[in-house]
């Protein structure tokens, strides 16, 4: 029986969480968290995605951390495992960056990455089969 520890699909810095509960806020839905995911497109073949979610899927991976609850689409989860979600301003833009180990490249305009999926989640006993509601 392993005692691995299970390892952390996401984390949020305290900039990401603080705009996540703004938008919350500001969306007058009722949401039950923020659904991140990755789907495949754009020149370096896998965009990241974000969208409400008023309820929780079934499969969904639960993260919660500093006091946002995220949702993690089950198909992402090996390719976002270790991944730390931080927001960003500068002069001429601001958005979401994902800080992911998981990422082999980028496109020369950021929109879409290359991810491959985390090899070390089988050794580590991340079994994706393991989901609660």
């Amino acid at each position: 029986m392993s005692t691995a520890t299970r390892p952390t699909v996401i984390t949020l810095t305290e900039a990401a969480a603080e705009r996540i509960r703004s938008l919350t806020a500001a969306s007058g839905q009722d949401i039950a968290g923020l659904r991140i995911g990755v789907k495949k497109g754009g020149c370096a073949g896998m965009e990241y995605t974000m969208e409400y979610a008023q309820t929780r899927a079934p499969l969904d991976e639960l993260v919660e951390d500093k006091g946002v609850r995220i949702l993690i689409d089950p198909t992402a989860v090996l390719f976002l495992l270790g991944t730390e979600m931080d927001y960003r301003i500068d002069r001429m833009s601001s958005g979401f960056v994902f800080n992911n180990p998981n990422q082999t490249s980028a496109c020369g305009c950021g929109e879409s990455v290359t991810l491959t999926p985390a090899a070390e989640a089988a050794r580590a006993g991340f079994d994706l089969s393991e989901r609660t509601s």
